[in-house]
């Protein structure tokens, strides 16, 4: 059985999940304005993974008989409109998040909460490949720069690869 101490981590966390849903729904509809298509197909899907991420923990709380409190989400902050901005603003975000699962992986271990422990290593791995995709996004973007040609193949391949992760979408959702 989940502490309430511990629960009440995992429900501020489901916040901050759906702080960074927003975030990334902000910065799409910026790209959007941007007219980067791809930009903005790939940071929406990014807003849909951090839904479900809301919802994982959501589900976990709910499976440990563990109250959900759900509290206000606070609005994202506007990024300067430039695709590098956005990139590094979204590498400090989710270096903050990794900061947050560490900590909660950190109150698990003390309270010697096994079950939380292995619970949360799905997030722990997901947070060093949502840092090493967005380094590697914001390090090409950096070598090949954020205009003309360099910028239309940047944009092309995030819709490539918005494209993948709706498709991972589907699959874990059937």
């Amino acid at each position: 059985m989940i502490s309430q101490e511990m629960a009440s981590r995992i429900n501020a966390q489901i916040n901050r999940e759906m702080y960074s849903a927003n975030f990334y729904l902000s910065l799409a509809a910026q790209a959007e304005t941007m007219s980067l298509r791809g930009v903005a197909a790939w940071l929406f899907a990014k807003h849909g993974e951090e839904l479900a991420h809301a919802m994982k923990m959501y589900r976990y709380l709910i499976d440990q008989d563990a109250v959900v409190q759900i509290g206000d989400v606070a609005a994202p902050e506007a990024v300067e409109p430039s695709v590098i901005e956005m990139f590094e603003q979204t590498l400090t975000h989710e270096r903050g998040v990794t900061a947050c699962i560490n900590e909660l992986v950190d109150h698990a271990l003390s309270e010697k909460d096994h079950a939380t422990n292995i619970f949360l290593q799905w997030f722990v791995t997901e947070q060093i490949e949502e840092e090493a995709t967005v380094k590697d996004i914001l390090g090409r973007v950096r070598l090949f720069g954020d205009q003309g040609q360099a910028l239309m193949l940047i944009d092309n391949e995030l819709a490539g690869l918005a494209k993948q992760i709706g498709q991972a979408q589907d699959t874990t959702a059937a």
